[in-house]
């Protein structure tokens, strides 16, 4: 009697159950801030300075005491000027001082009048005069010291992933270097004697039922963007003692390896016992369309991921699950999954069957809106890919009308 098969195992159970066997990689570098995207950092960011340091002008115009100007049309002598990065001089009773965008603001002023709203009058002796032709209000155009950073002030978190905004913040604080998490250290390799690289066979000369690998392409480059440090084990034979010494090879220095091809169920798919030969495997097959082939284990004490061969799924299923796991073991503590990233988009097209599994549906933004349907869904098409822009996560059992609101994700948000 055969067997009856395990049930699927929803996604999210399989990310949850994923994402509790990422612990954070010891071992941190400290690096230029520079050098800094997309890292994230091993300890929080403390400022030892306001910023801005000082109050200053955040307009070219004049510095002033509002008193001094009870109605438009007040005129002023200009007792200074104050460039930005100059020291100003307490403000003369009765005068205003030129001041320019970033210039500190000299004590007794009150206020900035941009200089738009003065007119420059004739020298009265030896000083420039102006007439300010705006009742000006206490504080306008003022940017206050520590209005963007206080003294002491946490600015980053540990655990935050660095962007060109966190960078900057960064060093408007004053840091020059940064201490993150080390690199993750990735083995990749990619399972089937019908792979081919391109530039070793031209394509008029390959042999009937062979294909290029284009999954080792894109998942190097999907690898680099997260900032791993990935080593390339090439294409691995279908056959069970070269799967196996692959892997045992790929296990030695690396926190992760991750495969593609040779996880499903048939004659030719030996990762699945070959990880269970040398380690553990906790994951098997997840109830997503495309995608299904989904595995998880441990090569000794080095985590294994083994994506499905078929290019659609294998690009879907790393962002589902091998992103979120990648940022997990470099201890950012808030990953946000692909799937929580989602806005409500209006379908301008038609699911007439609904699937048993969960669907991730390649789909386009239109000039009007909405969301179009790449026409052919299949996890071969790499093509679907690459003419979308993002995903449509669709419910099991759920047919989609033109006019329904669906749940669509961007690939730009997960694919930095």
């Amino acid at each position: 009697m055969t067997p009856a098969r395990a049930a699927l195992k929803p996604l999210d159970v399989a990310l949850a159950e994923l994402l509790a066997q990422a612990v954070q990689l010891n071992g941190v570098e400290s690096i230029s801030t520079f050098d800094a995207d997309g890292r994230v950092l091993a300890e929080d960011l403390r400022s030892a300075l306001h910023v801005p340091p000082q109050d200053n002008s955040s307009m070219d115009g004049y510095a002033m005491r509002c008193a001094d100007v009870p109605t438009a049309g007040a005129v002023l002598s200009v007792s200074q000027r104050i460039p930005a990065g100059s020291v100003a001089l307490p403000l003369l009773a009765g005068t205003a001082a030129r001041i320019f965008t970033g210039a500190a603001i000299p004590v007794g002023a009150d206020t900035v009048v941009m200089q738009e709203e003065c007119d420059t009058l004739p020298e009265q002796n030896g000083m420039a005069q102006i007439r300010v032709n705006a009742l000006p209000k206490a504080g306008q155009w003022i940017r206050r010291a520590g209005e963007d950073v206080a003294l002491g002030a946490v600015v980053l978190q540990k655990g935050e992933r660095l962007t060109p905004a966190s960078i900057g913040l960064a060093a408007s604080i004053g840091l020059a270097t940064l201490t993150v998490v080390r690199r993750p250290k990735v083995a990749l390799f990619s399972t089937g004697d019908e792979l081919v690289m391109p530039g070793d066979i031209a394509p008029e000369n390959m042999p009937a039922g062979s294909i290029y690998n284009s999954n080792r392409f894109f998942l190097r480059a999907m690898l680099q963007r997260l900032g791993c440090e990935v080593t390339d084990f090439g294409i691995v034979p279908d056959n069970l003692d070269a799967t196996k010494t692959a892997l045992s090879n790929a296990a030695q220095a690396h926190d992760l390896i991750l495969t593609s091809g040779g996880v499903s169920v048939g004659e030719e798919d030996h990762i699945k016992p070959a990880v269970q030969a040398l380690g553990e495997l906790n994951l098997w097959q997840i109830a997503i369309k495309p995608g299904k082939p989904f595995a998880y284990g441990k090569v000794g004490q080095t985590h294994f991921i083994g994506l499905p061969g078929n290019p659609v799924s294998s690009f879907v299923t790393f962002m589902l699950l091998v992103r979120p796991f990648i940022l997990k073991l470099q201890g950012v503590q808030n990953v946000d999954a692909f799937t929580t990233k989602t806005i409500a988009m209006r379908a301008d097209f038609t699911v007439a069957k609904a699937d048993k599994r969960r669907e991730f549906l390649r789909v386009k933004r239109n000039a009007n809106g909405g969301l179009d349907l790449f026409a052919n869904q299949s996890s071969g098409v790499l093509t679907s890919a690459v003419w979308g822009d993002g995903l449509v996560n669709n419910p099991a059992g759920q047919t989609i009308a033109p006019g329904d609101m669906v749940q669509y994700t961007a690939f730009a948000e997960v694919l930095s």
